[in-house]
C-alpha cells in the first residue's frame, strides 16, 4: 500500500495520474496548503522541502520508503512497477533528461507563471510577461518535440505525465495552444485516457472555488526559512 500525501494542482496530478494509470493501490492523505499542513513536523519528515505530492511506499522489505519531489516519484513508480518508461538504456536517457527538462524548466516557469496570473498583488506585469514568455518558449520546444511523433519519448510515458498537467491549464494561465497544433493534439489525445480523467479528478472536493484569503496567502507565499520552521512549531 501507498501513502499518497496530495493536493489538487498540477504537480499533485503529476502522480495520481500515474498511480491510476499503473492502478496501484494508495492511501489519500489530503495536505492543504493552504491551512499550512505542508509545515507540520511530521510532514516535513517526509518531505524537507514542505512541498507536496509525496509517497510513502510501505510494500519493501525494512523500513516504509518516503520520496518526494514529483520528478523522483514518477521515476520511482517507474522503476517500481516496470511500467511507462523505456526499457532500452537510449530511451531511459531519453526519458531522463525530458524529466530534467520538465522540473528544471517546464514547471518552474508555469508555476510562476501561475502566481503572477492567479495570485500576485500589484507590480505585476513584469512578472506575468517574463514568466509568460517562457512558458510560451517551453511550449515551442514541446511543439518541435512533437512534431514527428505521438508521445515525446517512444510510447506514452511518465515524461507525459509530468509535462502534460502544466499544459492542461494553459488557457486559464493565458496562453492559446493555436500556435503550438502538436502540443494541443497531444494535450486533447492524453486528454481522452480514462487513467488521466480519474487522476485529476482525484480530490476535486478539495479544489479552492475562488481566490485565496488573506490568510492562505500569508501561509502559502512570502516564507523564508525562519517563517517556514515558525508554521512547523520548531
Amino acid at each position: 500500500m501507498l501513502d499518497f500525501y496530495y493536493w489538487p494542482t498540477p504537480n499533485g496530478w503529476k502522480v495520481s495520474i500515474m498511480l491510476e494509470e499503473c492502478g496501484l493501490n494508495y492511501s489519500l492523505i489530503p495536505v492543504n496548503i493552504g491551512k499550512g499542513d505542508q509545515f507540520k513536523p511530521e510532514f516535513l519528515a517526509i518531505s524537507p522541502n514542505n512541498r507536496m505530492p509525496v509517497i510513502v511506499d510501505s510494500d519493501v522489505d525494512g523500513d516504509p520508503v518516503a520520496v518526494f519531489e514529483s520528478g523522483a516519484i514518477l521515476y520511482y513508480l517507474a522503476e517500481r512497477t516496470g511500467k511507462f518508461i523505456p526499457n532500452d538504456w537510449r530511451g531511459r536517457k531519453e526519458a531522463l533528461q525530458w524529466l530534467f527538462w520538465q522540473v528544471g524548466n517546464q514547471g518552474p516557469m508555469a508555476g510562476q507563471l501561475s502566481h503572477f496570473v492567479n495570485y500576485a498583488d500589484g507590480g505585476i506585469e513584469y512578472g506575468k510577461k517574463r514568466y509568460g514568455n517562457e512558458y510560451n518558449r517551453c511550449l515551442g520546444v514541446l511543439e518541435k518535440r512533437l512534431a514527428d511523433r505521438e508521445y515525446i519519448v517512444g510510447d506514452y510515458s511518465i515524461v507525459d505525465m509530468i509535462c502534460w498537467p502544466w499544459v492542461l491549464i494553459a488557457k486559464p494561465l493565458g496562453q492559446s495552444l493555436d500556435d503550438f497544433p502538436n502540443v494541443s493534439r497531444w494535450r486533447n489525445a492524453i486528454k481522452e485516457r480514462p487513467a488521466v480523467q480519474r487522476g485529476v479528478d482525484v480530490g476535486k472536493e478539495f479544489r479552492r472555488a475562488g481566490p485565496p484569503s488573506d490568510e492562505e496567502r500569508k501561509v502559502m507565499f512570502n516564507q523564508t526559512a525562519q517563517t517556514a520552521s515558525e508554521q512547523g512549531g520548531a
